[in-house]
């Protein structure tokens, strides 16, 4: 067994934001090139500059979702479907198919507060799944995905809960699906 001279803290910060480190590293270096180069290295700098603070925005906002580990099951995202397994409950919901997503800060899951998300699929039982389950910052992409829907909207949510129950998105329900489409040509 290997002694680590980093402590258990720093390792987990570090596997958290690495990510953003990295990206945070990028927006250095353009930086450095800009103002200490000459010639065509300081815009290369900037458009590595711009690159990089992109990416470090979206990075940060799927660390911001992410409400750590160590909750109970496993969630996976495959193709729009989300999948949540449970030692007791769990199940598949397909993201398309999705009628209401709720984020519930009242929850009590195995006698701990535990806060989660609550997705809705007309005619199919309510999957609910911890925040802090193995993989659920896989989510932040799937939700990000549906229509009406932005990254901010699902931090903000998170951020105002406040023990309570917030619906964040409702599928459009005023919409049918079989309404004819007018023709180009008769």
């Amino acid at each position: 067994m290997g002694v680590s001279f980093i402590r258990p803290e720093a390792t987990q910060f570090l596997s958290k934001y690495k990510e953003v480190l990295i990206a945070g590293g990028a927006f250095g270096l353009g930086g450095y090139w800009v103002f200490f180069s000459f010639g065509l290295l300081p815009w290369l700098g900037m458009i590595v500059m711009l690159i990089s603070a992109l990416l470090l925005f979206a990075l940060l906002q799927r660390v911001w979702f992410a409400r750590g580990e160590g909750g109970l099951g496993v969630v996976e995202v495959d193709e729009g479907q989300i999948s949540y397994f449970a030692p007791q409950g769990g199940g598949m919901i397909a993201v398309r198919e999705l009628s209401q997503l709720l984020y519930d800060d009242r929850a009590v899951t195995q006698g701990r507060h535990t806060a989660v998300w609550r997705l809705r699929q007309a005619g199919q039982p309510e999957l609910v799944i911890p925040v802090n389950a193995a993989g659920a910052a896989q989510l932040f992409d799937a939700f990000a995905a549906l229509p009406g829907l932005s990254p901010e909207q699902l931090l903000a949510a998170q951020r105002g809960a406040d023990g309570h129950a917030r619906v964040i998105w409702r599928k459009d329900t005023l919409v049918r699906i079989d309404t004819p489409r007018p023709r180009l040509h008769s």
